[in-house]
């Protein structure tokens, strides 16, 4: 669940250590000119076990129709409320949750999704790769050119001209290509959609959706159509294929979908805005749904348990309104009956790695008994099989220091700055661990850890920490 309490949020995607990422649809037309990008892209990302569970759904068939494995752990929920999504190298894809709670319907949604797959299996983040270092070489020597021609002539305005001229024609080669690329990653959109029995209706009204918003608000307004060149004969080319798919278009939104547009939109929006639009008029699952995070935000907490509550007693069974109720007490700092919530929600969904997280977090939030512990630590240890987090990291060391398993509780600390980017702080703490672990398991596990720090970190001399 999006929450404010307890840090659930992974908040730091590290798409590789040490090592150069592009991100197709994030980066600007305009990157190639001057394109450094940071070793570790930093993304706010979103954790949230419904709606995750929901696009895992969605987008199962379309990587199936793609050929390609499937792995849930790779799709991103960002935290930007700009219609955007985009494919990153290791076939990460990451949707932004303006994208999640503006979209009409769930096949609006899918149309989007595939056509960033139809990125993955055109192999387009490689050929951006190679495009932009191209690029990169073609804007530098005009740049040299210019330079040498100013000093033959005396004028620097000869100069200017020479550059700016080179850069127009490399942008205007650029934009060429990425309209291609756009195409062609439609093509393969309508190909998945179609093995998947869905109408590309739904690409098309959120492609007309965005070209509208563009008209009103302008280009530089839209981040989408600035990473994303959208032309009329794509839109034309879309038409085409609606009219030949034989597939019924599903216009009307998903109980499923309105549920979790409801939550996104009432746990990242103001409270006035939420009531906007889910007045105390609707009565719906979904406004209400809405209407329960949003009175939690204002602190009215009566009112927001007899929502929470009145929903629970329709859907005894469903997990994420216990676990929007466990929420409500933990504002209201009542741990006790938090933890109560999620045993509840544990037991309706069994070995789920997020909720597993939640929990461990808030046990050891409080006074946990020796028995909680060792739950803890063994429900930790099967998230982080399932879903490896920094955060998992951080709460599995806590939770050996606390049973007094210190020479665990460094071996599980140096993952956690690993993730973190802390390579030396890491190697000090396998040197801690290895003083006191007497287990020959742990000793392969911190020589593990070791080895991953010399592939990653080749520059570090290891014999500062022996």
């Amino acid at each position: 669940m999006v929450e404010k309490t307890h840090q659930k949020l992974d908040l730091l995607i590290r798409l590789g250590q040490n090592c150069k990422r592009l991100i197709i649809g994030m980066i600007p037309i305009l990157a190639f000119l001057a394109l450094s990008l940071p070793a570790q892209a930093q993304i706010s990302i979103i954790s949230d076990e419904e709606t995750e569970l929901y696009l895992s759904k969605l987008i199962q068939p379309i990587f199936k129709s793609a050929g390609l494995p499937f792995n849930r752990n790779k799709i991103y929920i960002v935290n930007d409320d700009s219609l955007n999504a985009f494919v990153a190298d290791g076939n990460n894809l990451f949707v932004h949750t303006g994208t999640l709670i503006k979209a009409d319907n769930a096949e609006q949604l899918k149309g989007v999704l595939a056509h960033e797959v139809g990125h993955i299996t055109g192999g387009h983040i490689l050929r951006q790769k190679l495009k932009i270092q191209d690029m990169q070489e073609a804007s530098l020597a005009s740049m040299v050119l210019a330079g040498a021609l100013g000093a033959a002539s005396g004028r620097g305005d000869v100069a200017m001209a020479v550059m700016m001229g080179s850069q127009s024609s490399l942008l205007s080669h650029y934009l060429a290509y990425r309209v291609e690329e756009e195409r062609s990653a439609d093509e393969a959109a309508i190909v998945f959609l179609k093995k998947d029995n869905t109408s590309p209706q739904g690409l098309l009204d959120f492609m007309k959706k965005l070209q509208k918003q563009n008209t009103l608000n302008g280009v530089e307004e839209n981040v989408y159509f600035r990473t994303h060149p959208l032309t009329s004969e794509r839109i034309t080319f879309l038409q085409q294929a609606v009219k030949a798919s034989p597939f019924k278009h599903e216009a009307q939104a998903d109980e499923a979908y309105l549920r979790i547009k409801a939550k996104l939109s009432a746990f990242l929006y103001d409270p006035k805005q939420t009531f906007l639009r889910y007045p105390l008029t609707n009565g719906s699952i979904p406004a209400r749904y809405a209407q329960a995070i949003a009175f939690m935000k204002k602190l009215d907490f009566a009112n927001a348990h007899n929502i929470i509550d009145a929903l629970i007693k329709v859907e005894p069974n469903n997990p994420y309104f216990h676990e929007v109720k466990a929420q409500i007490y933990l504002e209201q700092g009542q741990i006790a009956q938090a933890k109560q919530e999620y045993a509840l929600i544990l037991k309706l969904r069994p070995n789920t790695a997020l909720f597993q997280l939640d929990w461990a977090q808030i046990v050891l939030a409080g006074t946990p008994s020796a028995t909680e512990l060792q739950g803890v630590i063994k429900a930790l240890n099967q998230a982080l099989i399932k879903r490896p987090t920094t955060q998992g990291w951080l709460l599995l060391s806590q939770a050996y220091y606390q049973a007094g398993q210190a020479d665990y509780a460094d071996y599980a600390a140096a993952e956690y700055s690993l993730r973190m980017g802390e390579p030396e702080v890491a190697l000090r703490q396998i040197q801690n661990a290895k003083r006191t672990q007497t287990n020959p398991n742990l000793a392969l596990k911190l020589e593990d850890i070791k080895q991953r720090i010399k592939n990653l970190y080749p520059q570090i001399d290891e014999k500062k920490f022996k």
